[in-house]
């Protein structure tokens, strides 16, 4: 007759499954530092000998993982979730995917349904976290469950748990040397609200590229997106900017639509320069100029990271920076003097 699983004889699972009395400890409590495949013999071990899982154990499925992402308007986001699910799959977890969407599902409620479905671990893609005015305490939760979690852009500073991001600061710097190099002294910079904190990596390293080359400042900030891009680009044109260095790509195609509302040309007038090198860019009119994000590289390594932490061979507590790449196209041209 089946007993509780707790009150099992540690010494037969152990033997059955040929593991210690400890690592059988670890598994029926829910307890990291045990691989898949040693959690697995112990748990086929339990139902050999006819013992019952414990509940944690039988609603618990190793192969589902959350995967949080902000909407999808933006093509980098879908690239990202893209990528990411397919890294998964080729090690056999299966992604849930959350997609937040203004005045829809929350953060935090899909945080409790992906408890809910016993997920292994949780990738976070530009979420709350990357918001440096939110309350972070929910991810330091999830740690202490434990639950292994990766961020994608956006470091928390004192939170356990590995960052995957692009080097922001030198996407900036890249540009405004770009821009320099064809002879434009007034640049401008646009982007999304200050409390992001991409957003803060980029100014800075804006004002770093400007400083170096003697320039003045001339920063917007606005909304994320198309009608963003434009609005923001509407001020800088205002004070006779001819370079635009965005914050994402679908301002910089807001940015352009603002400057040929003028009766101005890109490049002819004013060059813009975009940030993701997200899906279809390269076939706007004008093709843009961009930086790109490696999300290959980023997504494969989040992926793997959460993997290993999920088989108890977490990656260290510290951000992983990749190198964005100036793609450049013909959306930038020699300034008219």
């Amino acid at each position: 007759m089946a007993t509780d699983a707790p009150r099992a004889r540690l010494a037969d699972i152990a033997k059955q499954a040929d593991v210690s009395e400890a690592t059988v400890s670890r598994v029926l409590n829910d307890r990291p530092g045990v691989s898949a495949d040693t959690r697995h013999a112990v748990l086929t071990a339990l139902d050999v000998l006819g013992y019952e899982r414990p509940e944690r154990l039988r609603k618990r499925s190793a192969g589902l993982v959350g995967l949080v992402t902000p909407e999808l308007e933006n093509p980098i986001f879908p690239l990202f979730a893209q990528v990411i699910e397919s890294a998964l799959a080729r090690h056999g977890y299966t992604p849930v995917l959350c997609t937040q969407t203004p005045g829809g599902v929350t953060e935090d409620e899909y945080i409790e349904m992906l408890l809910d479905r016993a997920v292994a671990g949780i990738i976070f893609v530009s979420g709350l976290h990357a918001d440096t005015t939110a309350d972070h305490d929910r991810y330091r939760k999830l740690i202490d469950r434990p639950l292994p979690i990766v961020m994608v852009t956006g470091l928390v500073p004192d939170l356990e748990a590995p960052c995957i991001s692009c080097d922001d600061a030198r996407a900036s710097e890249l540009a405004v040397d770009h821009l320099a190099s064809l002879g434009h002294t007034r640049i401008g910079f646009i982007s999304g609200p200050e409390r992001f904190t991409p957003v803060q990596r980029k100014i800075a390293g804006y004002r770093e590229a400007m400083a170096r080359h003697g320039l003045p400042d001339n920063i917007e900030l606005s909304l994320f997106g198309v009608e963003g891009g434009a609005a923001a680009t509407g001020r800088l044109l205002d004070r006779g900017i001819t370079g635009i260095v965005c914050g994402s790509d679908l301002m910089a195609l807001g940015a352009i639509r603002a400057v040929r509302s003028r009766g101005l040309t890109v490049p002819g007038d004013v060059s813009v320069v975009g940030y993701d090198d997200s899906p279809l860019i390269a076939f706007t009119d004008p093709p843009l100029t961009t930086l790109r994000q490696p999300v290959l590289q980023m997504s494969n390594a989040a992926a793997q990271s959460l993997i290993d932490a999920i088989n108890g061979q977490p990656s260290p507590h510290s951000e992983f920076l990749f190198a964005p790449e100036l793609v450049v196209r013909n959306s930038t041209g020699i300034a008219r003097r």
